[in-house]
């Protein structure tokens, strides 16, 4: 399958900060493509290069279309609206950018805010919009030309749960007819939106594929997680078989251990738990998530 977009070595510095690391990756046609990482990771960043809003120091980005500029569009992460003009006459407005037909612009702009929610509100000023509704009329101004691909960053930013499985419906509609390449920082919504993921943090691409490829290529252990009723981080791993103790994590009364024959490593540490006379407080036992997969590349959570 070729690649509808391919980016290839970019890299992107700010004064002293390398923002985006050497980094190369390809999107295909009608695919949701996800960067996932924490605020300051470099996606917005790689986006604006993606887009052509930003000239890379070095590398390159090949947009498969005839005319790329009409072919793209872009929801950025900061909401861009004019605040004295109605719901309907912004897409309007943007459509009549694109040079579309005063036909197709109304017909196109009647569906994108049925589809967002916003038609009941196509009226209203975009200044008395709260900010969710904001964050909709941004998607649909990305959308007015029908793009080929389309940039959303952070498309789901400030959005009540029930707008954010509206954006998400409706997102996952469209990719039939247009690529979409999106930025999160929210680990579930990468997971039921994208076909492939690539996890980026300070600037470097870690990894790529779909959810259950990155699990199943860097989580093939279980993970096993403790609670006992007293802190660990003192008396806990001298007590440990040293075959075992590099493998365990404390952190206050919690030790977990990621393990491919996790009973047998479960029984040693639990033997240990009643020599010392602790009260097992909790105990789970479970496959490795994305998060936890994110959290052994980058050694922090992406909250953080």
């Amino acid at each position: 399958m070729e690649p509808v977009l391919k980016a290839e070595s970019l890299v992107k510095r700010y004064g002293n900060v390398l923002a985006v690391d050497n980094i190369s990756f390809e999107v295909y046609r009608g695919e949701i493509f996800g960067f996932l990482g924490p605020n300051g990771a470099g996606k917005t960043t790689t986006i604006k290069m993606m887009s052509g809003l930003l000239k890379p120091d070095s590398g390159s980005v090949a947009i498969d279309s005839r005319d790329s500029r009409n072919s793209i569009g872009i929801c950025p992460q900061h909401i861009v609206v004019w605040e004295n003009l109605t719901c309907l006459e912004q897409v309007l407005f943007m459509g009549k950018m694109y040079n579309m037909s005063p036909d197709d612009v109304r017909t196109r702009s009647k569906i994108l805010l049925e589809s967002l929610g916003l038609y009941g509100i196509k009226d209203r000023l975009a200044k008395k919009l709260s900010g969710g509704m904001q964050r909709r009329l941004n998607i649909a101004l990305a959308l007015i030309h029908s793009p080929e691909i389309v940039f959303l960053d952070e498309p789901q930013a400030g959005l009540d749960p029930q707008s954010r499985v509206l954006v998400r419906d409706y997102i996952r509609s469209i990719k039939k007819t247009t690529t979409i390449v999106l930025t999160t920082h929210d680990m579930e919504e990468a997971e039921k939106l994208s076909d492939r993921i690539c996890i980026i943090d300070k600037g470097k691409l870690l990894v790529t594929g779909t959810s259950d490829e990155i699990i199943r290529k860097n989580g093939n252990e279980d993970l096993v997680e403790i609670d006992v009723d007293c802190d660990l981080s003192k008396d806990f791993l001298p007590f440990v078989n040293p075959e075992l103790r590099s493998a365990l994590s404390i952190s206050g009364n919690r030790v977990s251990f990621n393990s491919k024959d996790p009973l047998s490593a479960l029984d040693s540490v639990l033997k240990v738990v009643k020599g010392r006379n602790l009260k097992v407080t909790g105990l789970q036992l479970r496959k490795k998530s994305l998060e936890d997969i994110f959290i052994n590349l980058t050694g922090r959570s992406i909250r953080e």
